[in-house]
């Protein structure tokens, strides 16, 4: 008889367990089910998103006004270097602790409409007599021409000298049968100041992403 009533017990125990682990799970489900959202609830939700979208403003202004410069190509006076159409960035950074060079493309803004940015390579530097003789560019009194790797095709043009004063840059296109450059315009040279940046990387097309040179 009293191993009937110690069953009875012991399975008692057990049912009672149970209700209390039913109830310890019902509590918790209760307290995982999602409030209804109030009206401050949606109002913090809004201002969490426009203060996301403000920040993510401001540092996007900040890096195209101070950092690079996003450009697109709008002619063919670069080819093949890069294309019509092609997407750029310009490191406005490039020449805080450095001079142009020779030879950089760079982005700047049109000498006759400030109002364009044009993408050329420098030619001629502070100082320099830039000649034209023959197809051929010299500085100076050399007799060494400049580099024409980087040419869409041999160059056809009267020769011609320029003198380029203190400051500015003379730019040429490498596709220079068909580029509107320093030979044609009405001033001439590219104060420094009016460089943006020198053109580092191409994003578009997205076939041809990569450094520019």
């Amino acid at each position: 008889m009293s191993d009937e009533i110690k069953q009875d017990e012991a399975v008692a125990e057990e049912v009672s367990a149970a209700a209390e682990s039913n109830d310890t799970n019902e509590a918790a489900a209760k307290k995982d089910e999602k409030k209804p959202l109030t009206k401050q609830d949606v109002l913090k939700e809004i201002w969490s998103w426009i203060e996301t979208i403000g920040l993510a403003v401001i540092f996007a202004f900040i890096i195209t006004t101070f950092i690079i410069v996003n450009a697109k190509v709008p002619s063919a006076s670069m080819e093949t270097t890069v294309m019509t159409g092609d997407r750029l960035i310009a490191n406005r950074l490039s020449y805080i602790f450095s001079e142009p060079q020779r030879y950089d493309i760079v982005v700047f803004k049109f000498p006759d409409d400030e109002s364009k940015l044009y993408i050329k390579r420098i030619i001629g530097l502070p100082g320099e007599t830039v000649h034209i003789v023959n197809g051929e560019v010299y500085i100076d009194d050399s007799t060494e021409p400049l580099r024409t790797d980087f040419l869409h095709e041999p160059m056809r043009t009267p020769d011609e000298t320029y003198t380029v004063p203190e400051g500015c840059y003379f730019m040429m296109g490498d596709n220079r049968n068909h580029s509107s450059d320093s030979r044609f315009w009405d001033n001439k040279f590219v104060a420094e100041d009016k460089i943006l940046g020198k053109a580092v990387f191409r994003y578009y097309p997205f076939t041809e992403i990569g450094p520019v040179k």
